[in-house]
């Protein structure tokens, strides 16, 4: 099959087209397999995502936060390991275990208000009750009506005012 008469088609019709005609060419098989082998199944199905993707100052904030929460918990786990073997080491690393927990506290509130003003400065669109997308639809239909109401106004002047009872 050439590429002139591949045009048309997409790249998997196209493969399809090719297996199908190869195995139309060979005789002694089964119907059933020209059938399987016919049948052209890509490697993967992209789906849509189930939810949408964080925005970049939320994401960045939870990648900070789950960072400092890892390094948080190696150093708890290294303090109770200092303490079980008596090791002068174990006193620091228990202050530095408190002194990152609150640190890590601290990252996760530090993630749940950057979400907030993001979406208070950008409105919530992942609930359908939002009154961010209500407002949003509201001034979108009131553009179009003005943009409409426009087009109306020079559609008559266009026209010298033909067919009009009243000018305004």
């Amino acid at each position: 099959m050439g590429t002139a008469e591949r045009r048309g088609t997409s790249e998997a019709e196209g493969t399809t087209a090719l297996v199908a005609r190869r195995d139309a060419d060979t005789a002694g098989d089964g119907a059933a397999e020209q059938e399987e082998r016919a049948y052209y199944r890509p490697l993967w199905i992209e789906e849509p995502a189930r939810r949408r993707r964080l925005p970049d100052p939320v994401r960045t904030s939870a990648v900070r936060a789950v960072l400092i929460i890892a390094v948080t918990l190696i150093q708890a786990v290294v303090a109770f390991l200092c303490t079980m073997a008596g090791s002068w080491l174990a006193f620091p690393m228990v202050v530095s275990s408190v002194v990152s927990t609150v640190v890590a506290t601290w990252g996760v509130l530090d993630v749940w208000v950057t979400r907030q003003v993001w979406n208070q400065r950008n409105g919530v669109v992942s609930e359908p009750s939002s009154t961010a997308r209500a407002l949003r639809r509201e001034r979108r239909v009131a553009r179009r009506r003005a943009r409409a109401a426009e087009r109306a106004q020079a559609r008559i002047r266009r026209r010298g005012g033909t067919g009009q009872l009243s000018h305004p």
